[in-house]
């Protein structure tokens, strides 16, 4: 089924505040294992309640929003470009080959927990490919690929592409064009998903198939704070939403790259054993970062059109230097 050529749209900023909201998240969920050179955590009873309760609203969670929106941005772009180029998927893979350098080289010089080149890889073997499938199938695909993952090797990394296959759909089928009209439907949604968690997390509390419940709590946190973010968007909290996630999320490639030498400079001036760190020291050094990507972030879109990677990302993209600065 070729894929159907719609009418240019203009940025949801929905999409830029979800998105920003969860580079604020991964980058709390990062801080020790950058700080650590990816070595994994160590956890035992040591660990107080602030622990606790971060690992809880915080593991697992953020990766499967970003995950969703790649799939959506995905979809979105492929769209675009239908309209302005006779092989648009031609276009796709140069950025996916793209984000894959951009990934392999923050592995190899940052920090080995890089996701960005599994993202490339899994977008070149499934997103791609997926292009030439009626959307139905891909809708399908993606919730059999989404329990095949937790049945068998429940992951951070082996639900990502059930969620790309699934922001995709939900772009195809135009849930994404219209995320933005609705109150009630996030609202009712993000309760049954907040009810179905509850037990999930309890299990995943008392360690019952832990991999299991902490991939699906994730899974169903992570869809209760989209609703709750679309929810508060459509209320006068939405100035306030846009004013402090939207940049972090329109320079999320920039921020997300930056953010692993801000956290090796702050592993620096904190000193210590970063996996003995306290759940303040790495909500404080999270925070302090944040504001920096946010003032920074802020500045730089007020005279430019998008940020250094983004900037470089679409210009690889679209093999053609793109306009920076704002009019």
């Amino acid at each position: 089924m070729s894929y159907e050529v719609r009418q240019r749209r203009s940025r949801i900023a929905a999409l830029d505040v979800i998105r920003g909201f969860a580079l604020c998240g991964i980058l709390l969920a990062n801080v020790q294992p950058i700080a650590s050179m990816g070595a994994p955590p160590v956890s035992g009873g040591q660990a107080g309640a602030a622990e606790a309760w971060l690992g809880l609203f915080v593991e697992q969670r953020f990766y499967a929003i970003f995950s969703l929106l790649f799939g959506v941005g995905f979809s979105l772009l492929l769209e675009s470009a239908a309209e302005r180029t006779a092989r648009p998927r031609l276009l796709l893979s140069r950025r996916l080959l793209a984000l894959l350098a951009m990934g392999l080289a923050h592995h190899f010089l940052l920090w080995e927990g890089d996701i960005l080149a599994i993202y490339a890889v899994v977008g070149l073997v499934v997103l791609l490919p997926s292009t030439w499938l009626p959307r139905w199938a891909v809708a399908g695909l993606a919730f059999v690929l989404l329990a095949v993952a937790l049945a068998i090797v429940p992951s951070p990394f082996t639900i990502v592409p059930g969620l790309f296959l699934l922001g995709s759909a939900l772009t195809r089928y135009g849930v994404i064009d219209r995320i933005e009209r609705s109150t009630r439907v996030p609202a009712m949604l993000g309760l049954v998903l907040a009810v179905l968690a509850v037990p999930v997390v309890m299990l995943q509390v008392e360690e019952v198939r832990f991999s299991l419940t902490l991939a699906g709590a994730g899974l169903l946190i992570a869809g209760v704070y989209i609703c709750g973010m679309l929810v508060l968007l459509r209320t006068p909290l939405r100035p306030v939403l846009e004013s402090v996630f939207a940049p972090l999320g329109r320079m999320a490639l920039t921020n997300y790259l930056s953010a692993s030498v801000l956290v090796l400079v702050a592993t620096r001036l904190v000193g210590g054993v970063p996996h003995e760190w306290s759940s303040a020291t790495v909500l404080v050094i999270a925070g302090v970062i944040l504001l920096v990507q946010w003032v920074w972030s802020t500045l730089w879109l007020n005279r430019y059109l998008q940020g250094p990677m983004e900037w470089l990302w679409r210009w690889v993209t679209w093999a053609r230097r793109p306009a920076l600065r704002a009019r």
